[in-house]
């Protein structure tokens, strides 16, 4: 199994989900994030990551709230924002960078 670091250095776009089961707004993110891996396909990596389950991870990002977008190319953090999106935005987004 592929490892955090390693996913994220690939030159291909990675979407990075910080969520929590117990969060509302996370749970709306689900389906969009669904959405947005069947239109998008191999072009994009999407991974959720449960802040609960990962707390090391989530503090060396300094995730404060949930959930916490992050996309990354080559390693490096190109876009990161807090809050739910609409499919539409993350599909712009994702368009800037790729």
């Amino acid at each position: 199994m592929e490892n955090f670091s390693d996913i994220i250095k690939s030159d291909k776009l990675t979407l990075v989900d910080f969520f929590a089961t117990w969060c509302g707004p996370c749970k709306m993110m689900h389906p969009i994030l669904e959405q947005l891996k069947e239109e998008k396909g191999d072009s994009i990596r999407i991974l959720k990551i449960d802040v609960d389950d990962n707390e090391d991870l989530s503090m060396q990002y300094n995730i404060q709230s949930v959930p916490t977008l992050m996309l990354f190319k080559n390693g490096e953090i190109v876009w990161r924002q807090s809050g739910a999106k609409s499919l539409n935005e993350l599909k712009s987004l994702i368009a800037q960078f790729s």
